[in-house]
């Protein structure tokens, strides 16, 4: 049951509600994202605060925003963007079920037909899209929490403000309604006191927190696709080209993986590195970006940590480009593009949600009452020093990730967002795919803004509920996730 301060907070939300619908000329939309309500001591009230901007909470914040909540986004990293801009990790994975179907939906969807079609490739192009998405969306970025509060004890913990300063050191406190974790570092859930899953320390019964290496990614010039291409079918037919350049090796006309044989006998300078097998896009005119360059022992908490490897590995870059230029076909008068300031983090704490996604759960394609997003792609987790080469699981058919493997176990107003879904380390190795938690970030942030309209929070959905909230969002996003 709903408690009396909850129903009363809400009367008098629909009420306000009902009077700005009433105004001519104001949305409701436009009303709810003009400005946040203050209360009698200055501090700001928002329907939903996101820390960090990753691609997936931003796209939570977005369709929250466009329903008609205030919302802010609140961003410790010093730029906005983080690993699809600032990292750009602009090589796209595509989840697809067992008969080949694409499950990218929702917001990304026309986006990942651009790519295809080569219309959306180099990182200008990401970048409008990126800004479409925060526009209009106050978002305060190189923020440092100071503390959080909370109230409650056990399994009946609510956080309630969190008071930040800004980059100038000035303090502000914010309440909100519901809290996103949205960073690669766990910024707020890993402030709240709830248990970690266990990583990839679990794989081979290690006794310490580890994690798969982060990546550098790569930009070369001056690339000759066509010889690369050419080479390759020249090597055909497939079971010679892998045995000669390694396992799922392949190129087309767009993209390249695999050249594991050739990449593994990379020499790094410093031993922070390892070149893996490729993961290329052809970005037309010569331009080629690559996610391959591994990079171990990131503490993506610690700014100092996350400086120190993007320094080494700009000092990196030549060397790879010099051994790019001897060992792969059209690669001979390449040149480096211009780098990244940031990484792509694709491994860090995770919490305890209400619903810890396993991997079983995947493998018998189990789908969920509260489905907020479907999820498709290989089980595969990315070296680290102890899995030199990374070890993959199967491929399983489409399953269901349910609303409860992002809400944090403890806490009835904390969501997570992106690669803070709480999963299994296996399970993580698939349901980590952006589009993947991309959707589920765009579900949710439909599902608090036109529940919430009606009084209910995300706690108190029902399997009935859910049944509605699914029809409504097919029949009105083009959105399935109930199958």
């Amino acid at each position: 049951m709903m408690g009396m301060k909850k129903i009363s907070r809400y009367a008098v939300l629909l009420l306000v509600m009902a009077l700005v619908v009433q105004v001519p000329g104001i949305s409701l939309a436009a009303k709810g994202a003009a400005s946040a309500k203050a209360s009698g001591d200055g501090v700001l009230h928002y329907d939903v605060v996101v820390i960090g901007s990753e691609l997936q909470g931003v796209l939570l914040a977005k369709s929250a925003r466009d329903q008609g909540l205030n919302v802010l986004i609140l961003d410790p990293r010093s730029k906005p963007g983080g690993e699809l801009i600032q990292g750009q990790m602009i090589v796209l994975d595509e989840p697809n079920d067992n008969k080949g179907r694409s499950l990218v939906q929702g917001a990304l969807k026309p986006l990942y037909a651009d790519y295809k079609a080569g219309n959306v490739r180099k990182l200008a192009s990401f970048e409008k899209f990126y800004q479409n998405l925060i526009q209009g969306i106050p978002l305060k970025s190189g923020i440092t929490i100071e503390s959080v509060k909370t109230q409650g004890e056990g399994s009946n913990k609510t956080v309630k403000s969190l008071t930040y300063k800004n980059r100038l050191g000035n303090p502000f406190t914010v309440e909100a309604e519901y809290w996103v974790e949205n960073t690669d570092f766990n910024a707020l859930t890993g402030k709240l006191g709830e248990s970690r899953i266990p990583g990839m320390e679990s794989i081979y019964d290690g006794q310490k927190p580890d994690y798969m290496a982060a990546t550098y990614m790569l930009n070369f010039k001056n690339v000759n696709w066509s010889k690369l291409h050419q080479a390759v079918l020249e090597d055909y037919p497939l079971t010679n080209v892998r045995k000669k350049y390694g396992a799922n090796t392949y190129v087309d006309w767009n993209f390249a993986a695999g050249f594991s044989n050739i990449t593994y006998n990379y020499k790094p300078q410093d031993k922070l590195f390892m070149l893996r097998g490729l993961n290329a896009t052809y970005q037309k005119d010569g331009d080629v970006v690559i996610n391959a360059l591994l990079v171990y022992d990131v503490d993506p908490s610690d700014p100092k940590s996350v400086e120190n490897a993007v320094s080494k590995a700009k000092k990196e870059a030549p060397y790879i480009l010099t051994f790019m230029q001897k060992n792969i076909p059209g690669f001979e008068k390449a040149k480096l593009g211009e780098l990244p300031e940031y990484l792509y983090i694709r491994d860090y704490n995770r919490y305890e949600t209400k619903y810890v996604l396993d991997y079983p759960d995947l493998m018998s394609s189990r789908m969920f009452w509260d489905n907020v997003t479907i999820g498709g792609y290989a089980v595969d987790l990315q070296a680290t020093r102890a899995v030199t080469k990374g070890i993959g699981y199967g491929k399983p058919d489409r399953y269901g990730i349910p609303l409860r493997s992002f809400m944090l176990k403890s806490y009835d107003n904390v969501l997570v967002a992106g690669k803070n879904v709480g999963a299994t380390i296996k399970a993580y190795g698939s349901a980590r795919i952006v589009p993947t938690t991309a959707l589920a970030g765009q579900t949710i942030g439909i599902i608090l803004g036109r529940e919430l309209k009606q009084g209910r929070r995300l706690d108190e959905l029902t399997q009935a509920d859910f049944k509605r909230i699914h029809q409504y969002l097919e029949k009105d996003y083009k959105i399935v996730v109930s199958k």
